[in-house]
């Protein structure tokens, strides 16, 4: 039985100031998949998560995304979709920014707000999945952490934060923009088995989840072994598994591999 699709990116172009980033990009993500998007500084990796996202445009091309309150859960072009009908599919999506633009505010309002506007829960019904969802991060879920600042947590800790934000809409798919930047090594280990944990732990009638991952974190593919999509040029280079990119021998792949570790303690 063939794998549902969740993501399809057909001649993706985007440039900007004549500067041309995506050259047609063609990438096809499965559901239940768990993937990576590696390149060097500028390839276009945070350009491509942000038209998924439908934070940019393109410039040719199309992204086509699953449509899960449809039967068969079917794929539609986003640059068919606005109003209610893009919110609907927002929705079920959770995504944890490289600097996790957190909201003014306490915990539990930064778990709230979507609840509220989207789900349009009180309260008394959000509190309950509050606790639930600091619990599956490792936060405390007491009254007084729920009344904490959270400009006052650490850089750790309001990453767990942002991935709880996240959960908290219990989403199908999971975006993560360099979920380890700026992080402590035990930090970061904590932040890379998180998100595993996020990928492959559900209750057993609970849905797939499908992840996306850009990063230049070498620690986190390593522990992740995910498949691993490279673009290079403006254009998918390589995409295969973990495994495969590691041993690579190729003059675009090695070189990026073997400065991965610089390239992410440049961007935090």
């Amino acid at each position: 039985m063939a794998v549902a699709v969740e993501i399809r990116i057909q001649g993706l172009h985007k440039a900007f100031n004549g500067y041309r980033v995506l050259r047609g990009v063609d990438l096809q993500i499965r559901r239940g998949d768990l993937v990576a998007i590696v390149g060097e500084s500028g390839c276009g990796k945070t350009v491509l998560l942000n038209h998924i996202l439908r934070q940019l445009e393109p410039d040719g091309g199309r992204v086509l995304v699953a449509d899960p309150e449809r039967p068969g859960a079917p794929l539609i072009d986003l640059a068919t979709v606005t109003g209610q009908a893009l919110d609907r599919i927002h929705a079920r999506w959770g995504v944890v920014f490289q600097r996790n633009a957190l909201f003014s505010g306490t915990v539990f309002d930064n778990i709230a707000l979507w609840l509220r506007e989207v789900g349009n829960l009180e309260d008394p019904a959000i509190l309950p999945i509050a606790r639930s969802v600091l619990s599956a991060v490792d936060l405390p879920e007491d009254a007084t952490f729920l009344d904490t600042d959270s400009a006052s947590l650490s850089g750790g800790m309001a990453k767990r934060l942002a991935v709880a934000r996240a959960l908290s809409m219990d989403p199908l798919v999971m975006f993560y923009d360099e979920p380890t930047t700026g992080l402590d090594p035990t930090s970061a280990a904590e932040i890379q088995d998180l998100v595993f944990a996020t990928h492959f732990e559900r209750e057993p009638d609970a849905p797939v989840r499908t992840t996306v991952i850009v990063t230049h974190d070498k620690d986190l593919l390593g522990r992740l072994r995910p498949r691993t999509v490279m673009l290079h040029e403006g254009r998918v280079f390589f995409d295969g598994p973990f495994d495969a990119f590691e041993a690579s021998r190729s003059p675009i792949i090695r070189p990026y591999f073997d400065l991965m570790p610089v390239l992410h303690q440049r961007i935090a």
